[in-house]
């Protein structure tokens, strides 16, 4: 089967999901300036193409530097935060005007030699976003400095309806007619939450938010963000990853960190299971729970490749129906990816874990040791004393998490009437 048939069909419930549904994407003026760059055009018109409401909130901090020096300017910054008087003002205007321009016109391209091409779209843009000053914190005045004080929901709802991709500046407007720097974060973040988006997007270098090991961590909830933001202390991936979690706080369901210099970052995070950034959310994206009769059909796609290959005893789809009780699940994106079930074993204190199954592309993440320490639980709370497992490929997997070798005779009548010698299944047991 060519690659691509196969991607698509596992993205297809992906791109029937965000259809009509709102993202705010933020883009900073070091992704405007990446060679890559055009690809995320790209990746945008494609998503309006699905259906997908896009609010585009460009940054500007590099081209803005550019001009200072130009003129001579030396940049201050307090906390992090450019102070903006009257002369930075200018490059500061001048600099987001140049940048929207360009944007808005490469959005405007004829898609020529590339996926979209024959695509057109409307962009809309202008005063959507009003700002208040920062005025004077800690004995030091920002001048024109300004903080979001309200997005114009109705305007740009109103944009979106009319099949408009919205590109908000970092720049906002007073009510006695002012213009404040902003920082693209904000606008992004306060953006989302007035507008109930479904997703917060935020491009940065890094592929994600990387941990003390140089590993991606893919899933975040929010209140796990303080214990990064202390430990990345004040760097760019901090600031997106407080934004993220500021937007979660705020109402928006998900938000995602993804990588500005990988062709294609946007769309992996979008249309595959495990994305390719990282994921802040409100609410568990895999969680380990108890099966129900909904998910027979899942059991049987992750189970029967085992069964096929003798490592599990073959259940028919009218046998898992009348056990789904027994089983718990690991449940990803709507997808089985884990099983186990817990059998107590009649006329005795003991129990058996049966039908231990990890999907391949997921064997390394722990999920089996997640199942097996809620089987361990469940089969305490029955009051049982002992846990046996039968098992012909995977006893080494056994042994290291305490379970001891056992043997027929030490199976409760109950179930050693059962076993089948020609399986010759290994036994194993452990007390709980």
């Amino acid at each position: 089967m060519p690659e691509y048939v196969n991607w698509l069909r596992h993205a297809s419930p992906y791109i029937n999901a965000h259809r009509d549904c709102t993202f705010v994407v933020m883009l900073p003026g070091d992704g405007v300036e990446h060679p890559n760059f055009g690809n995320i055009v790209h990746d945008l018109v494609l998503l309006h193409s699905l259906g997908v409401r896009l609010v585009l909130v460009h940054g500007s901090r590099p081209q803005i530097e550019a001009r200072l020096a130009a003129r001579g300017l030396t940049p201050h910054y307090h906390h992090g935060m450019r102070i903006t008087d009257a002369a930075t003002l200018e490059c500061v205007i001048d600099a987001v005007g140049q940048l929207r321009i360009a944007i808005e016109a490469r959005l405007s391209m004829d898609m020529a030699s590339s996926p979209m091409q024959g695509s057109r779209l409307r962009v809309a843009s202008g005063n959507l976003v009003t700002a208040r000053p920062i005025g004077v914190l800690e004995g030091v005045d920002y001048h024109h400095t300004g903080e979001v004080r309200r997005v114009d929901r109705k305007g740009i709802n109103r944009l979106l309806d009319e099949r408009s991709i919205v590109l908000l500046s970092p720049l906002g407007y007073s009510p006695t007619g002012e213009t404040f720097n902003l920082a693209c974060e904000d606008v992004a973040t306060r953006a989302a939450i007035d507008l109930g988006a479904d997703k917060l997007l935020l491009f940065g270098a890094e592929e994600g938010l990387i941990d003390e090991h140089g590993r991606l961590v893919r899933e975040l909830r929010p209140q796990q963000v303080p214990a990064h933001l202390q430990r990345l202390g004040s760097n760019y991936q901090a600031e997106l990853l407080d934004a993220a979690a500021e937007a979660c706080r705020g109402g928006v369901a998900r938000s995602h960190i993804v990588s500005y210099a990988e062709d294609g970052a946007l769309l992996t995070e979008l249309f595959t299971r495990d994305g390719g950034g990282t994921l802040v959310a409100q609410e568990q994206f895999e969680v380990v729970r108890e099966a129900a009769i909904e998910d027979v059909g899942g059991l049987l796609d992750l189970i029967s490749p085992l069964e096929e290959q003798g490592i599990l005893v073959r259940r028919s789809r009218e046998v898992l129906e009348r056990e789904i009780e027994q089983f718990s699940v690991v449940e990803r994106e709507g997808m089985i990816i884990a099983c186990a079930a817990l059998y107590q074993i009649a006329d005795s204190d003991a129990g058996e874990l049966a039908c231990l199954a990890v999907n391949p592309e997921y064997r390394h993440g722990g999920r089996g040791d997640e199942l097996l320490e809620r089987i361990e639980t469940r089969a305490r709370a029955q009051g049982l004393k002992t846990l046996f497992v039968l098992t012909t490929r995977t006893a080494h997997w056994f042994r290291e998490r305490g379970f001891a070798p056992s043997s027929v005779d030490r199976l409760p009548s109950a179930r050693a009437s059962l076993y089948n010698y020609q399986r010759n299944s290994k036994i194993f047991e452990k007390a709980l």
